[in-house]
């Protein structure tokens, strides 16, 4: 670190020199070129440097852009603390006096004891009546504690018998798929509408989020049907104008089409009835190397075909304004197309064991709540 000498005079600072050695200056001017640094640290680090090469205090406060008192405090933090004194930013005492551990104990304990009169949940001005202090107070405590009164999470425990034996099979269909084969979640996606806003809406711009009217005219329906290639990421997706075991079988009949006669097909889905028809069972007979893996009962999140179907929904169905079902369907193959042009696998990451320690978790909160324990 370097050596500061002050010459004063009627105890004033104007005229301050301080001399850097190669090494200090190397360190400097490191911090200063890496783009990663922080704006405020290359600017202490930069009026360092200009008062070594000699620049009066008000030539580094024009430099600066700052104050006689703010420019001496940083050559005053290097000459006592070198680099790590202008990394160090000033702390300031909070204003706001730290409320009592009781207060923060009762707040958090009637929080998740209690509900508010007329209110199903917290907010921070009802706790803030109720106990008397500010709602920055409660939310400060809420934080600290990461309770979030307003947020609630879905969920739906399977009751599924076989639970656990169709959970092992799925997962490792996707964890270590089988050897010459094809691994495909199938499912459909019913009653996607085409819509079609009254009124155009305004463009995104500065400023301002792109505008959509919130009535419109429904020009019919469509399914579609999809099935996701676990390995490529793949889709074989078909439109059909409704879910049937008819439309299913038709599907079925594409996808035998679609994946090279030689290879076995390994297809997850859920318990919907059309998967089951005596229909589709006679089909299925026919066609041996077709072999059904279905998901428990209110357990399709296990379906990874559902992460596509999320997807084509948030980026192109959502906010599209369609004429007519033909013009949504157009819309569905285009993207189907640019999808399969680049496409990416979901990666699966949760071995069975995670998903039944979960499951076995919850299983033991919900008969806790119902007191059967």
């Amino acid at each position: 670190m370097g050596s500061l000498v002050w010459h004063s005079l009627r105890m004033r600072r104007d005229d301050i020199s301080l001399y850097l050695g190669p090494a200090d200056r190397a360190e400097l001017r490191a911090l200063i070129s890496n783009r990663n640094t922080p704006r405020k640290l290359v600017w202490r680090a930069e009026i360092v440097l200009a008062t070594a090469d000699g620049h009066g205090t008000f030539e580094i406060m024009r430099r600066a852009r700052t104050s006689k008192p703010t420019v001496w405090r940083w050559q005053q933090r290097y000459l006592y603390e070198g680099l790590s004194g202008l990394k160090r930013d000033k702390t300031r005492p909070s204003r706001v006096p730290p409320l009592p551990v009781e207060t923060r104990l009762k707040v958090i304990a009637k929080t998740v004891q209690e509900s508010p009169p007329n209110a199903t949940h917290w907010s921070r001005s009802l706790m803030a009546e109720a106990m008397g202090i500010s709602p920055s107070s409660v939310g400060r405590i809420w934080a600290e504690a990461g309770l979030k009164p307003h947020v609630t999470k879905g969920f739906k425990v399977s009751n599924d018998p076989m639970f656990e034996e169709k959970v092992t099979d799925i997962v490792g269909l996707y964890l270590d798929p089988p050897d010459r084969a094809v691994v495909l979640c199938v499912d459909e996606k019913s009653q996607i509408q085409a819509l079609d806003r009254t009124q155009p809406g305004l463009p995104l711009k500065k400023g301002r989020s792109a505008t959509m009217t919130h009535d419109y005219k429904r020009h019919g329906t469509t399914t579609l049907f999809a099935a996701l290639d676990v390995k490529s990421g793949m889709v074989i997706g078909e439109c059909l104008p409704r879910h049937r075991a008819k439309e299913f079988l038709k599907f079925l009949r594409n996808i035998d089409k679609a994946v090279p006669a030689r290879r076995d097909i390994h297809l997850v889905l859920d318990n919907y009835a059309t998967h089951k028809t005596p229909d589709v069972q006679a089909w299925l007979e026919k066609h041996p190397r077709f072999k059904l893996h279905f998901t428990p009962t209110s357990a399709s999140w296990l379906n990874l075909v559902e992460r596509f179907f999320a997807e084509i929904t948030s980026r192109r169905i959502r906010r599209g304004s369609y004429s007519s079902v033909d013009d949504l369907e157009a819309t569905i193959y285009e993207y189907l197309a640019r999808h399969n042009e680049k496409p990416k696998p979901f990666r699966w990451t949760k071995t069975a064991e995670d998903i039944l320690t979960r499951e076995r978790r919850a299983l033991n909160a919900l008969d806790e709540i119902r007191g059967n324990r």
